[in-house]
C-alpha cells in the first residue's frame, strides 16, 4: 500500500522488484508518496483505494503487456502523468502507449531525474533531430515483430502465426533481442 512520506502520489508498476524498490526510495527522497504493483491485478487493487498523480509503468510485466496498466491508469484518472519504461523501444509500442494515455516513453536504464523530467513534458518537441538515414531492414523487421507482439498481447504463438513464421523461429529472434 501507499506510504505517507510525501504529498505527490506515485504508482510504480514494475515486476523487477529490485529496480522498483530503487525507484521507490529515490522518489520518496524527492517527496513522492509511492505505492508499487507488479502487474494489472495489483494495480487495480491500488486504484480502488487511491488515485496517483504520477505513474511509472514497465512495458513488459511477467510476460504481459504494461499497456493494459497504462489504459487502466488513464481510465481511472486521465490527468495522471504516466511514463512508460522499456528495455527495447519500438515505434509501435511508443505510439500505442501515448494513444492509451502515457505522457512519455523512456528506454531503460532511466534514472529518477529522466523520469521526473518526463512527467513535466506536456508538449512535443518540433525541434527534435530527424535521423539522417533511413531505418535498416533489420530495424523495420524488428518493429513489425514488436507491433505484432503488442497486437497479440505478447502471445508468441499467435504473433508467429500472424507473421507467417514458425513459433520457434520467432522465439529465437526474441532470444537475440529480448523485449522488455
Amino acid at each position: 500500500m501507499a506510504e505517507t512520506t510525501g504529498d505527490r502520489p506515485l504508482f510504480i508498476v514494475e515486476d523487477d522488484i529490485e529496480f522498483a524498490r530503487t525507484l521507490k526510495r529515490s522518489f520518496e527522497r524527492r517527496g513522492y508518496r509511492v505505492a508499487m504493483a507488479s502487474g494489472l491485478g495489483e494495480l487495480n487493487a491500488l486504484l480502488a483505494d487511491d488515485t496517483p498523480s504520477f505513474a511509472v509503468v514497465d512495458l513488459k510485466l511477467a510476460g504481459a503487456s504494461g499497456l493494459a496498466c497504462v489504459e487502466a491508469l488513464h481510465a481511472h484518472d486521465p490527468s495522471t502523468r504516466i511514463v512508460v519504461l522499456t528495455g527495447f523501444a519500438s515505434i509501435a509500442t511508443a505510439v500505442e502507449a501515448v494513444k492509451l494515455g502515457a505522457c512519455h516513453y523512456l528506454t531503460k536504464p532511466s534514472n529518477t531525474d529522466a523520469i521526473e523530467a518526463a512527467f513535466s513534458k506536456t508538449l512535443g518537441d518540433p525541434d527534435v533531430p530527424l535521423p539522417e538515414r533511413p531505418s535498416t531492414i533489420k530495424t523495420l523487421e524488428w518493429e513489425h515483430i514488436h507491433q505484432m507482439l503488442v497486437e497479440t498481447d505478447f502471445n508468441i504463438s499467435e504473433a508467429a502465426r500472424r507473421l507467417g513464421m514458425h513459433r520457434r523461429t520467432l522465439a529465437r529472434k526474441l532470444e537475440k533481442r529480448p523485449v522488455r
